[in-house]
């Protein structure tokens, strides 16, 4: 089993770099896992075209040779790209399904009924790629197991990656940078903040490596895996 970061994503908007409007189009850091014969791809959040060209320059790899596309969490930063990977089947976990779907609908339904005709778009899309996402078991390959991280939103869900001498976790929005895990600060906008920062404290505890959801690969304070 083997992972690389593919694209380093960013926030539209930094709380901790003092940014209280949007100062960038933010997109989900992007995760390549190649275990067993599963190649699957975490939060494809760039541009179908420019998440193509990433591929290919981090992993030689074209978008038909990926087998699984998974969701941290079902938004427009972490699916942008995902149309590129239609051969692939796409996954999310169960609890985010469930707590995304309904309020979903009724935004959409409320867009349409105001004429709304960009945003009814908008979610219109994002309806459309949690329907065609199915509930994710809780190992997608052999040492890649779901790691619920709720907080951020309801059914947020990392991936914990079991390597022989460390193991990894794929946080999505749950540690959003090292600068948010550092302070142990949940991202300000989560649905629960006292529940994401509980989350926080739990990957902290089993990881020795993260994949933040808009940074690069970082080391654990706590724990020296080298």
């Amino acid at each position: 089993m083997d992972f690389r970061v593919i694209s380093i994503g960013t926030l539209a908007g930094n709380p901790l770099w003092g940014e209280k409007a949007p100062a960038r189009t933010g997109h989900a850091t992007t995760t390549l896992i190649r275990a067993g014969k599963r190649t699957i791809l975490v939060d494809p959040g760039l541009p179908a075209q420019a998440l193509e060209a990433r591929l290919r320059e981090r992993a030689n790899l074209e978008p038909g040779a990926i087998t699984d596309v998974f969701l941290t969490s079902v938004q427009p930063d972490t699916t942008r790209g995902i149309d590129l990977f239609d051969r692939a089947k796409w996954w999310v976990s169960e609890s985010e399904r469930e707590a995304v779907g309904v309020p979903l609908a009724l935004k959409l339904r409320e867009a349409a009924e105001a004429g709304q005709t960009d945003l009814a778009e908008a979610l219109g899309r994002q309806v459309a790629v949690l329907q065609r996402c199915a509930a994710a078991p809780d190992s997608l390959a052999p040492g890649v197991s779901l790691f619920p991280l709720p907080g951020v939103t309801p059914g947020l869900t990392g991936l914990l990656l079991a390597a022989p001498r460390f193991t990894v976790l794929i946080t999505g929005d749950a540690i959003a940078t090292e600068e948010h895990l550092a302070k142990a600060q949940a991202l300000p906008w989560a649905v629960d903040v006292p529940r994401a920062r509980e989350s926080i404290m739990e990957a902290v505890e089993i990881a020795d490596l993260f994949v933040p959801g808009r940074d690069n690969l970082c080391v654990s304070q706590t724990k020296k895996p080298f």
